[in-house]
């Protein structure tokens, strides 16, 4: 018997996956994973050995054509299938990350001209280097009453595209003029499969300050005012945008013979990673919060009505469900805070005692900090070491860690982060509340959840919530899959709803259940984390910013030693 299945392609932060899924029952029938050659590129340019300034996170794209094939091909050889039973293809990407491209859509930094330009390359979603231009952007909304900023919490970020955009504009004017389009990752890619440019108008809402219901992007006035010629952006951007799971178009023929399936396959709108896990969690309406947990956390939650939450990345109408109000909120550092930790200070005799063992270094210190119990550290961190998303919008904060002492010990601090990490979300979770956003059930998805039971653990016993687990492994790359039989319809085996899509999602039963007496020490340990929080976050200039301004002029200095020296 022939089967209907569909591809969902996930494009991570560091890798690519590909799903197959049965479209009949949301069985996952095979996968494959590929690597980026070039990974994040955030230290040195490898066209030219050029090293970046901090806050840098680029990509190549060719790194994300290569992964395409790779998984795809995979993926289907996994799964037995034919390329005849393959009715969709899928793609959720990290956003905002933006390519600049020619006007057929071929990417600036894969042509040798602009090889050596790291402004030409995608500026993936945490080069946090465009801060200053989203502090001006605020800035300027502010003097005009606001603008567009209500509908992203008070802020708009750093890792968006009008901050990027105006970057470019700015420091690379070059590069922005030979910029016919400035491109979204997901719908980059889309529009590669179906041979014609093709947008979507909830990455636009969350990332680009689309509002649909009002004037769309800011205004020509607005950017020309931002500065002078940056109204030119808008030339570059989408105007002719489509909702989530829609058929963007078929696959090209050439594209059919690169990635072994039918041409003409269903195409789904590109989509962005932590939004298509909705579906794949089973999530089809208010009261669930879903966290997709990765080298960061994603919070997404719908609403019946529009309220305003401090520091929420963005609430978009039909933005991730048709008919509801979609909110996102997050943390831009978790599973990258701890990995940084472990890389760069796990001990040498915790290395060889983690060999010895049979065990990473990583899983070797987590099971130290797993054997303390709450509190047990005498320390408190914030969570901010690649800046703070939610609820305070600024990328220029970073982490901080009380209460060391010489009996601290590596398994200590790894304890601290993971409670500052949960301390984050709790933070999230009652702006949405205090907002009159109902919270009922909390589902967590993404690679953390399986891989760090103690911080899932911190997690219910900090909110005091329990935190229910999505049954899949490769939650987004299923909930693209799922968007891609939304795309396909009912007629080639696929769905006509979201709601029939959503029954295909599937929760574990696994839960983690808060325990009082540990909730109780952490509501202590909360006030403290709450009040470094404001001191440090809500007056961050004679502090955060001041060591930031330090270490760049002592950057500066150490590059360009003679032009510094001197009167």
């Amino acid at each position: 018997m022939t089967r209907s299945a569909a591809i969902g392609i996930d494009y991570g932060t560091e890798s690519c996956r590909a799903v197959v899924v049965d479209l009949a029952s949301g069985s996952e029938l095979g996968e494959a994973v590929h690597l980026y050659r070039s990974g994040v590129i955030d230290e040195v340019l490898p066209a030219t050995g050029q090293a970046l300034p901090p806050s840098w996170a680029l990509q190549d794209p060719a790194d994300y054509v290569e992964g395409l094939t790779a998984v795809v091909r995979g993926a289907v050889a996994a799964s037995g299938l034919t390329a005849d039973e393959v009715v969709g293809i899928g793609i959720d990407t990290t956003a905002c990350t933006v390519i600049p491209t020619t006007a057929d859509g071929v990417p600036l930094a894969t042509t040798p001209h602009w090889r050596a330009e790291p402004h030409a390359y995608a500026k993936l979603w945490k080069h946090h280097a465009a801060q200053r231009h989203a502090d001006r952007v605020n800035a300027l909304a502010r003097t005009h009453g606001g603008l567009f900023l209500n509908s992203y919490g008070g802020k708009i970020s750093a890792e968006w595209l009008v901050p990027k955009a105006l970057e470019i504009f700015e420091a690379a004017p070059d590069v922005f003029a030979a910029a016919d389009r400035l491109i979204e990752l997901e719908d980059w890619l889309v529009s590669q499969l179906v041979g014609h440019e093709v947008r979507g108008a909830h990455v636009a809402g969350y990332k680009a300050n689309y509002r649909a219901e009002d004037a769309g992007y800011p205004s020509e006035q607005f950017l020309e005012e931002l500065s002078p010629g940056f109204a030119a952006v808008l030339g570059k951007l989408g105007h002719d945008l489509v909702g989530p799971g829609a058929r963007a178009g078929g696959l090209t023929e050439e594209w059919a013979q690169r990635l072994g399936l039918r041409p003409g396959t269903a195409v789904a709108s590109g989509n962005m990673d932590a939004h298509v896990a909705m579906l794949a969690c089973g999530v089809a309406g208010p009261g669930d919060m879903v966290l997709v947990m990765g080298t960061s956390v994603c919070n997404l939650v719908l609403s019946a009505e529009k309220q305003h939450v401090e520091g929420m990345s963005g609430v978009v109408k039909d933005g991730i469900i048709p008919g509801y109000w979609a909110y996102e909120a997050g943390q831009p550092g978790v599973g990258d805070t701890f990995g940084w930790y472990v890389r760069n200070f796990l001990p040498q005799r915790y290395a060889e005692a983690a060999e010895a063992a049979g065990v990473s270094g990583f899983d070797y210190l987590a099971d130290r900090a797993a054997a303390l119990r709450p509190g047990e550290s005498g320390l408190v961190a914030l969570d901010w070491f690649n800046g703070n998303r939610s609820v305070l919008v600024d990328a220029h904060l970073s982490g901080v860690l009380v209460g060391m002492t010489l009996a601290t010990r590596p398994e200590h601090v790894y304890r601290a982060l993971v409670e500052a990490a949960a301390f984050g979300q709790r933070t999230i979770l009652e702006a949405f509340e205090s907002s009159g956003v109902a919270v009922d059930r909390i589902v967590a998805c993404g690679g953390l959840p399986g891989k760090s039971p103690l911080l899932m653990q911190v997690l219910a016993d900090a909110t005091g919530r329990e935190i229910h687990l999505s049954a899949s492994a490769n939650t987004p790359a299923l909930g693209a899959a799922l968007h891609a039989g939304l795309a396909a319809g009912s007629a080639a085996g696929g769905y006509d709803s979201f709601a029939e899509a959503a029954a295909f999602g599937r929760i574990s039963e696994t839960a983690y259940t808060p325990d009082p007496e540990a909730g109780a020490v952490y509501d202590r340990l909360y006030r403290i984390y709450d009040r470094l929080s404001t001191d440090l976050g809500r007056r961050p200039e004679d502090v955060m910013y001041a060591l930031r301004d330090i270490a760049a002029d002592a950057a500066r200095y150490q590059q360009f030693p003679l032009q510094e020296v001197g009167p």
